[in-house]
């Protein structure tokens, strides 16, 4: 089992990481019908994709908008373009996203250790503190961190730079990054972080630079790995 070594912060990605994104999706399938999971898998995809597009064009908007344009998208790949309460009711689920089963023990576990949590996601502070609260999980991160800052997305390497600025961390190494994104893991491990990739969805590695340190299915066994 590989150990990371000299950590003092334990940072994770937000959504697919310790938020499942596509629990929106799932509460409303009945009402979505057969294409329930095709649109969750293309609203994901489009996500994503606003955020890479936005950064390169340069044309930043804040995550809950390019949230809302893959959500439009989607809806109208499946023929459902016209479902205003549908689209609603998504959006209102996806503000309060449930975090995965294993993330409130595995914080405490962490914090146990004496080591600082944290997140650094593409997310609007106002759609992480919406999440964190839901989950319940607010006294077990010391820190919500939010691209906004920035004003670009992820990978551009200074969003990986706010969490080092933040903790005040001159050893990139001494920071223990998650992510369930390959392209994630690989872009903070290029950085200098200590990367887990957590392949909750069984996907084949990133062809790009940067390997992580661990790959994990779920959080469950990550303070294991973590020393101080």
């Amino acid at each position: 089992m590989t150990h990371l070594t000299g950590i003092k912060a334990c940072v994770f990605d937000a959504y697919g990481t310790l938020f499942d994104v596509h629990a929106a999706a799932a509460a409303l399938k009945q009402e979505i019908g057969p294409k329930a999971d095709q649109l969750s898998a293309t609203w994901r995809t489009k996500q994503l994709e606003y955020t890479w597009l936005r950064s390169l064009m340069p044309a930043y908007k804040p995550f809950w908008q390019v949230t809302q344009d893959g959500l439009d998208y989607a809806l109208e790949e499946a023929g459902l373009a016209d479902r205003t309460d549908l689209r609603q009711k998504l959006l209102d689920l996806y503000f309060n996203l449930a975090a995965y089963p294993e993330v409130p023990d595995m914080l405490a576990k962490l914090q146990a250790k004496g080591i600082s949590t944290a997140i650094l996601s593409n997310g609007s502070l106002d759609m992480l503190n919406g999440a964190v609260g839901s989950a319940g999980i607010a006294d077990r991160l010391d820190d919500v961190l939010s691209v906004e800052a920035v004003g670009i997305f992820k990978p551009d390497p200074r969003i990986y730079q706010l969490v080092t600025d933040h903790f005040n961390l001159p050893e990139r190494t001494s920071v223990a990054f998650m992510s369930s994104n390959g392209w994630d893991a690989a872009a903070a491990a290029h950085y200098g972080f200590q990367t887990v990739w957590v392949n909750r969805f069984g996907k084949p590695w990133e062809r790009l630079e940067g390997t992580p340190k661990a790959v994990l299915t779920s959080l469950e066994k990550l303070p294991d790995l973590i020393t101080c």
